[in-house]
């Protein structure tokens, strides 16, 4: 009979710090979202409701809004936890890295793919705590396998740096083939 449940037991709520700010960040960003619907998506008349441009995101927008409308209900009726700032902080620190990407993204067609790549690899495994030369040589290396991966083998098209231009001709065709 353990494996039984009652239905107040399958329903237990079970409160995380900072519950309540996601809940308001979310319903926020749902209710900014559906604001701009009708701007944002066009109506074609002939056209069934459920083939409309608009429906299916108003549809998703909705379930997003009114779910995130219980959970702040929920979050605001339920006991308070503290720790609720720190887990907000913890969120925002993730942040960062988008930061590194962005920064990653606007160095690349400067420097090149592959010196990018290498001095964000090397850079980041810094960042998370990693100091044996070992490691950070383990990372370059990682870096300069995925630059010759990409580009040689998948020949994927990526931005040639235009430190490039300052190479001696066939060092700079080399370099802007391969890396």
């Amino acid at each position: 009979m353990s494996r039984v449940k009652t239905l107040q037991a399958l329903f237990k709520r079970y409160r995380r710090p900072g519950d309540i700010v996601f809940a308001w960040v979310i319903l926020i960003i749902a209710i900014a979202l559906l604001s701009q619907i009708w701007a944002q998506t066009a109506y074609r008349s002939g056209t069934p409701l459920f083939a409309q441009p608009r429906f299916w995101p108003a549809v998703s927008l909705i379930g997003m809004a009114g779910f995130a409308a219980f959970h702040l209900l929920g979050s605001a009726l339920s006991d308070r936890l503290e720790g609720r700032w720190r887990e907000v902080i913890l969120w925002l620190s993730s942040l960062e890295y988008a930061g590194w990407f962005i920064v990653y993204a606007m160095v690349v067609p400067i420097l090149g793919y592959l010196p990018t790549t290498v001095i964000f690899a090397v850079s980041l495994a810094i960042r998370v705590g990693y100091r044996s030369r070992f490691t950070l040589l383990s990372a370059g290396a990682a870096a300069l396998v995925i630059v010759v991966l990409f580009k040689s083998l998948l020949q994927v098209r990526l931005p040639a740096g235009q430190i490039y231009q300052y190479l001696p001709d066939g060092l700079r065709q080399f370099m802007l083939t391969y890396f």
